[in-house]
């Protein structure tokens, strides 16, 4: 897997995004965008998961606490789906915990309350910011 590759999927992830958002617009709840844009996904050939369990162990002890990711597709790049006023901080940081538990190089965040979802509704993070933001800690 290159970066090359990561970000040609990026690209038709988020582009795959946009024709969901151009169809449907803002004000529907995340699930029916997150249905959607797997449907468009699969039409293009990508293998994804959808709702896919987040395994948290902590000092050997596993926790069952039904964490879930929204979309992860080509087993490469995870998908949080969005539908609220603003991104907040809480989300990336969401993001980026799974990107840290599952050992995946790439995430993408996607609101879909928006009116431009390449101007203002996703933002692309990648693992290494995890470990920037968690240094000295």
């Amino acid at each position: 897997m290159t970066q090359k590759y990561l970000n040609g999927l990026t690209h038709t992830i988020i582009g795959s995004a946009i024709e969901v958002h151009r169809e449907l617009g803002p004000g529907l709840l995340e699930s029916i965008y997150e249905k959607c844009l797997s449907h468009v996904l699969k039409q293009k050939g990508f293998q994804l998961l959808s709702q896919q369990k987040v395994p948290l162990v902590f000092r050997g002890l596993y926790l069952d606490c039904d964490l879930r990711l929204d979309l992860l597709v080509e087993d490469s790049i995870i998908v949080e789906i969005k539908a609220v006023d603003c991104l907040l901080p809480i989300f990336e940081a969401q993001l980026l915990t799974y990107l840290k538990l599952l050992e995946k190089p790439k995430g993408i965040l996607l609101n879909f309350n928006c009116t431009n979802i390449f101007k203002e509704g996703q933002k692309t993070l990648v693992a290494e910011l995890y470990a920037q933001l968690t240094k000295g800690y």
